[in-house]
């Protein structure tokens, strides 16, 4: 869906401000992660108790809603996407695929890092509770915070970023959230838990600012390297893994201190990276 939902949104409007039109999109994207879980328990656990059999209910339910609105995408007959193949500079050419963008593939590395940091703090939680010895009889509760903070960081993200550039947002946040979660280390108690936690509304625009800058002045191509931009998103599938893996031999706080090779790429990729383009053909 991001594949073909993103081109239409960087569309809509100045490439300037394409960061804050993606953010405004995940608001609601993030709104829907925070209500759903809710909405679906109701459906599916009576008195406390899961019940198997009360959620095929609820899946027909989705399968027959995504029939519906696929029906209805169907018959908008949305407009095909006809870039201008213009760049920043006037006159300047492009080359013949995205997959020729040095830019593309550092932003898709940096979708794929990215991965890591936003779902590797939910994931390292109840480990960072244990560690600390709080007594919290269910710590992935206090997960729905984290989350929440991603919903409004998105919400003041979408205002921000038409002020300040993607570069500039990614470079900041990368930074802040490293600080919170070296001062997270660094503490102990209940401090450590709301340092861990706040990565949550730096963490909620990158995943926009990366996509935006590693989707700028390729004009006919932008369709093509939204594809390539989105499988980045295996990282979670990858990383995850591989950081628990580090948990078990060397240790959770080790593990932990991945969050900063990521963070320090992000910034990298921020500064510098998304600014590796060549225009000839």
């Amino acid at each position: 869906l991001q594949v073909a939902i993103n081109p239409y949104v960087l569309a809509l409007g100045p490439v300037e401000t394409a960061a804050s039109r993606l953010t405004l999109n995940q608001t609601f994207n993030s709104l829907a992660t925070t209500i759903a879980p809710v909405f679906v328990s109701m459906l599916i656990v009576s008195g406390g108790t899961y019940e198997a059999s009360a959620i095929k209910v609820p899946f027909l339910g989705l399968g027959l809603f995504a029939l519906v609105l696929g029906a209805i995408v169907l018959g908008l007959k949305l407009p095909a996407i006809q870039e201008q193949g213009e760049s920043s500079e006037r006159g300047a050419s492009h080359k013949t695929s995205a997959f020729k963008y040095p830019h593309v593939w550092l932003g898709t590395l940096g979708i794929f890092v990215y991965m890591g940091v936003e779902i590797g703090i939910p994931s390292f939680f109840p480990a960072r509770v244990e560690a600390l010895g709080l007594n919290i009889a269910e710590p992935t509760k206090y997960l729905s915070l984290y989350w929440g903070g991603l919903l409004v960081g998105r919400a003041l993200g979408a205002g921000v970023l038409t002020r300040f550039s993607a570069r500039t947002i990614l470079t900041s946040c990368s930074g802040i959230s490293a600080l919170c979660i070296a001062a997270s280390l660094l503490t102990t108690g209940w401090i450590s838990i709301w340092l861990f936690i706040a990565t949550g509304l730096f963490h909620s625009i990158m995943w926009s600012c990366i996509f935006s800058l590693a989707s700028a002045d390729l004009g006919p191509n932008t369709k093509q390297a939204s594809g390539i931009i989105c499988t980045g998103v295996i990282g979670a599938a990858i990383l995850m893994p591989m950081m628990g893996s580090v948990q078990k031999t060397a240790g959770l706080t080790v593990a932990i201190c991945f969050l900063f090779v990521y963070y320090l790429y992000l910034a990298w990729f921020a500064r510098k990276g998304s600014q590796i383009r060549t225009q000839s053909k």
